[in-house]
Parts: structure tokens; sequence; C-alpha cells
């Protein structure tokens, strides 16, 4: 009995001692705060582009005949007006040598004719025979020099189609495949062509805008007309198939007439440089179409959260207590986001930790640290959303 009250009175006294100790109150989480502000950035749209050269040119022969020669390589880097193939020419150089002898024909008829109309032109005059044999003289010369004209012409024709035999490269660029083996038979009907030449020079590069980033593209820039604002738009990167960047930046240069109402976009083009021919027709790319953003509010990606959809952040106000406020989004530069509404110029907003924070919670503010210091500058990889 004496030890079960001992115990009991030690249990009580253990008690009254919790109860006399004071509690301690959680101090504020130390989290890193800085303002927000308004700047002009720019931000880069993605659109998948082809790649074609200034000139694509199907090569075809003009003339019927045996493709006696090829007289170029496959891919080839060609000139202008170098030979490219040679037809038989047998057939054409004799229809060259039939014109020929047709013409100094035709040319020994005029003559003869000339002759008669010189004889009896005296013999008109003195009154000697009638003006009716010289009238058909006459008339017999302006045959004669209509024939010696059609021969003439038949001869440049035999000429052209002579010259048809050797196939020259209309334009400096490169060759693709050659579809036609040598000693096939070959003209100007056949269904597929000899090859194809790309002067790739400088490329044409395609891409479509929906209407949405249309018109979005056409208020970004000065200008009446959209001609006007082409010339304002700043150059534009290619990025190609192995997300390498093209070393030259191009310029938009036409905008298409009218929009397809299959797909509901206009296609726009760029021209690069490609003087070292690293560029093919056939290639495919992105163009990353700049957009400038005049009074817009950087607010770092690591200092929202995302809730229903919707994206916070933590704006700091008196006695250091935050308030959760939803942000509109217009895009992303580097690890910052770009901020439409939300919040405003000066505003300060937790920078970090802002997933264990809960509305109207206190903080204990403290500088940001040299590497998460307020969001700056866009960097040259900004993309839009």
């Amino acid at each position: 009995m004496k030890v079960t009250s001992l115990l009991a009175g030690t249990l009580l006294l253990a008690g009254c001692a919790e109860q006399q100790a004071p509690q301690q109150a959680v101090a504020p989480p130390a989290l890193p705060v800085a303002p927000v502000h308004t700047g002009t950035e720019t931000t880069y749209q993605e659109y998948p582009a082809s790649i074609e050269g200034v000139v694509n040119v199907e090569i075809r022969p003009q003339v019927t005949g045996v493709l006696e020669r090829i007289l170029v390589e496959e891919g080839a880097a060609v000139r202008k007006g170098q030979p490219l193939f040679r037809i038989n020419d047998a057939p054409y150089r004799e229809q060259l040598n039939n014109a020929v002898a047709a013409q100094q024909a035709a040319a020994g008829v005029v003559t003869s004719a000339q002759v008669e109309v010189d004889r009896y032109a005296p013999l008109v005059q003195n009154k000697v025979v009638s003006d009716v044999q010289l009238k058909t003289a006459q008339a017999t010369l302006t045959v004669a020099q209509a024939n010696l004209q059609r021969a003439k012409a038949a001869v440049r024709s035999a000429r052209i189609n002579l010259d048809y035999t050797t196939i020259t490269a209309p334009v400096s660029g490169y060759l693709g495949r050659l579809q036609t083996k040598q000693g096939s038979l070959v003209g100007p009907t056949d269904a597929q062509a000899l090859t194809q030449l790309s002067d790739v020079h400088e490329v044409h590069t395609y891409f479509a805008l929906g209407e949405d980033d249309f018109i979005t593209f056409r208020n970004q820039y000065a200008g009446r007309t959209l001609q006007e604002k082409l010339r304002r738009l700043p150059p534009v990167a290619l990025v190609l198939s192995d997300q390498s960047t093209y070393p030259t930046r191009g310029k938009v240069d036409v905008v298409a007439g009218q929009f397809d109402r299959t797909t509901g976009s206009v296609t726009l083009r760029a021209t690069f440089p490609n003087a070292d021919g690293l560029l093919r027709s056939g290639n495919t790319g992105t163009i990353r179409l700049p957009l400038q953003h005049p009074n817009v509010l950087l607010v770092p990606a690591a200092a929202t959260v995302e809730l229903q959809d919707k994206v916070f952040v933590y704006a700091v106000g008196d006695s250091n207590r935050v308030s959760r406020h939803a942000i509109t989004i217009l895009g992303k530069s580097g690890a910052n986001y770009l901020v439409g509404e939300g919040v405003k110029d000066g505003d300060r907003i937790v920078l970090q930790g802002v997933d264990h924070l809960q509305d109207n919670q206190i903080i204990k503010p403290t500088a940001p640290a040299a590497a998460s210091a307020a969001p700056g500058k866009a960097t040259a990889s900004s993309t839009l959303y």
C-alpha cells in the first residue's frame, strides 16, 4: 500500500512539472524574397520548316535520242552552262545538213527569179513586151524569197535541235540522283527527269502560322503594310534536325497572299545565305521567330507553384505575411516566366520554398543568393507558350 501511494505521488509531481514548463513558439521560416520588375523581353516561337534552294529545276531532254554520255557525277556541284549529258547527235546533224542544202537551193531559185525580173524590166520600159510577164517574174521572185526565208528558219531549227543534244546546266548548283542510265532512249515526254538541279547559294525556308499566331505576328511590329513590318522584323534562327543552330541568321521576306483553307494557316518564307553549301533542298528544320514583349514582368519558375491547372506566386505584404496570387503566363524566358497579370511592378515575392507555404503565413524575408537573385534578362533559349 505504501509503494502504491509513493508511485502515485511521483506521477502527480511529474505531471505538474510538465504543465509548468513554458511552450516554445515556432519561428517563421526564413525564405529569400525579391521584387519583380517590368521590362521588354524577347521570346521565340518555333515552327517546323522545309528547306528549298532558290532554284530547283528538273533537267529534261528537249529532243529525242539515245543518251550517249553522262558527263557529271551524282551530287556534283556544277556551273551554269556546264555540259551534263550528251545525246547521240548524228540524226540531228544530218537534219542540219539537209536544211543547209535546202537553203542553198532556195537561194539559187531566188537568184534565178531575180535574173528574170532584171531581164524583163527594161523590155517593159521600152514597151518591147507587156508588163504581164514582168509582174509574173516579180511574183515568182517573191515566192522564191519566201521559200528562202522558210529554208533559213529550217536551218536555225535544225541547229537548235543539234545544240539540244548537249544538255547543259541552266543554273549553278548541286545535282540530285541521275535517274537514267547511259544508252537509254530519252525524250521530252519522259515521265521521269534525267536529274534535278538545285541552286542553293541561298535557301528558302518555308513555315506556316495559324491565324492567332499570324495576328500576334502582325501586331508585334510597326508599319502600315506587311512589307514594312517584315523590314522591321529582326533576323530569325534556323534549328536543324540534330537540334544544332545554323550559324547564320536569316530574314523573313515573303508572306503568302492567302490562308490555306484546309489547314487554316498562312505560309511565310525566310531566306538564309548558304555559301558553304551546308543546307540542301529537302532538308527540314525549325524556324525560331522572335516576339517582343514590352512592359512584361519576369517571375522565376522556381518561385511558382501549380494548383488545379493554375500557377501561383506568394507575394509578401505587411508584417511579412504572404498571400497567394494567381498569375497569367505569356511565355518563358530561360528559367523565368513572362507574366501578364497577377502581380505588379515592385511587388515582393518569395523566390524559393513555396511548395510548403500556406496562404496568410508569416515568413522571415531574407536576401536572395547571387545565383537566384531576382529575375533578369531573357536568355537566347527563350520559348513562347
